[in-house]
């Protein structure tokens, strides 16, 4: 799966159009940075509900090939200009983390 086939979920919503052909092997849910730092795995779709520019540094860190903002919180200016700068996706969903981790399931993640 790639992170375009996330699109294929009518609740996500392209906040900041990264490398839509990144691999996307497996998802992440977390919201403490410093444990997304720890944990998260490379090629992942990393669901939170953290949407400030510190997001995009862990995303970048780890290797997350997209961030998935939920509960309808949107991402900053800064947010939206370091993601476009490090070419990471970023997508929005007004589901909340369960909500949307089970769709992703649903398509075969």
């Amino acid at each position: 799966m790639v992170v375009r086939d996330l699109l294929k979920i009518e609740d996500l919503k392209v906040a900041v159009e990264g490398d839509l052909d990144l691999n996307v092997a497996c998802g992440y849910m977390g919201d403490l940075l410093s444990v997304v730092m720890g944990y998260a795995e490379e090629e992942s779709a990393w669901i939170t509900i953290q949407s400030h520019v510190n997001i995009v540094a862990v995303a970048a860190l780890r290797g997350v090939s997209a961030i998935i903002i939920a509960h309808g919180f949107e991402p900053d200016e800064d947010t939206v200009e370091t993601a476009k700068d490090e070419n990471i996706t970023i997508l929005t969903t007004p589901l909340n983390p369960f909500e949307i981790a089970k769709k992703l399931v649903e398509i075969g993640l």
